[in-house]
């Protein structure tokens, strides 16, 4: 849980943490966030929807409104193009573009989005409603989708959720 004390996280002894959705806004006041250790411990990290943006958030980067942005809400199935050759979703695919790259089936909730990354991270992949659908730092081992990989309309994220606990 997003309350318990640095004391219990620094002593749970885990290998790598997921920080979950939800359906706060990191763009309100008094919402949930990581504990600051979460980024200090040297574990890996992976941010799923509200994950990647209070991650984004918490490491001086931007979220912003999908108004905000000018962007619609997402809810529901959407294409993502991979970006790079990042190890979370490096060789990962549902199907190829036109240019070759690389396109994930996946189901997104949303309503704010990732606006600008913190330093030290790079574009994971991206959707024409959401430009920053995943982002990742690999220096340090931090990952972040926009999406949900842990519901089956995420036709990979299976594959996704393992190269994070087993390769990551």
């Amino acid at each position: 849980p997003y309350d318990v004390t640095a004391e219990f996280i620094q002593n749970y002894g885990a290998k790598g943490i997921i920080l979950s959705g939800g359906p706060n806004s990191v763009t309100e006041g008094d919402t949930p966030r990581a504990p600051q250790i979460v980024f200090e411990l040297g574990v890996p990290v992976l941010g799923i929807c509200y994950g990647m943006q209070t991650m984004a958030a918490q490491l001086g980067g931007r979220v912003e409104t999908a108004e905000a942005l000018g962007k619609p809400r997402e809810f529901g199935f959407a294409k993502i193009h991979s970006v790079g050759h990042i190890q979370l979703l490096d060789g990962i695919a549902d199907q190829f573009d036109d240019q070759g790259n690389r396109v994930l089936e996946v189901w997104m909730s949303h309503g704010d989005s990732v606006a600008q990354m913190p330093n030290g991270f790079a574009l994971m992949a991206q959707t024409t409603a959401c430009p920053i659908a995943g982002m990742a730092d690999e220096q340090r081992h931090f990952y972040a989708v926009q999406f949900h990989p842990e519901v089956t309309h995420t036709v990979q994220g299976e594959a996704i959720l393992s190269r994070f606990v087993k390769d990551i």
